[in-house]
């Protein structure tokens, strides 16, 4: 049983990408699906696909690296925890790395990052830092 999948996540990612990778497959849920959207809109990753399988589904992210085989990501911090919730208000959402990261939220209107909830004025639980 896995208590954290989203953390879960990040680490075969971070994993892959240390270990030069060119995919990465992990078993799916929504939540997944849809941090896989937010990481290929932001250029973090190249694409994302759900393979049928048994007894499952699972996803398959299809890393991205530029010409020197370095990952387009440096890092992924997982930020509220099942043990510790951490909500922010829009005035609040976090900036990572002065705007050049990117902060992943769910939000009453699904999960999208921080520049897109402070645009459309609402806030969530920030669930992990890309950067």
């Amino acid at each position: 049983m896995m208590t954290d999948p989203v953390a879960d996540m990040l680490t075969r990612l971070r994993n892959a990408s240390r270990a030069k990778h060119t995919t990465t497959v992990m078993p799916t849920s929504k939540i997944k699906r849809e941090i896989a959207r937010i990481l290929k809109d932001e250029g973090y990753i190249q694409d994302f696909e759900v393979v049928d399988g048994t007894p499952q589904p699972s996803l398959r992210l299809h890393l991205k690296y530029t010409d020197n085989r370095t990952p387009a990501f440096t890092g992924l911090r997982r930020v509220s925890k099942p043990g510790l919730r951490v909500y922010k208000g829009r005035q609040e959402i976090p900036r990572v790395l002065g705007g050049l990261g990117t902060v992943i939220i769910s939000t009453p209107r699904g999960l999208m990052t921080g520049r897109d909830a402070w645009r459309q004025n609402i806030g969530g639980e920030v669930l992990a830092f890309v950067w």
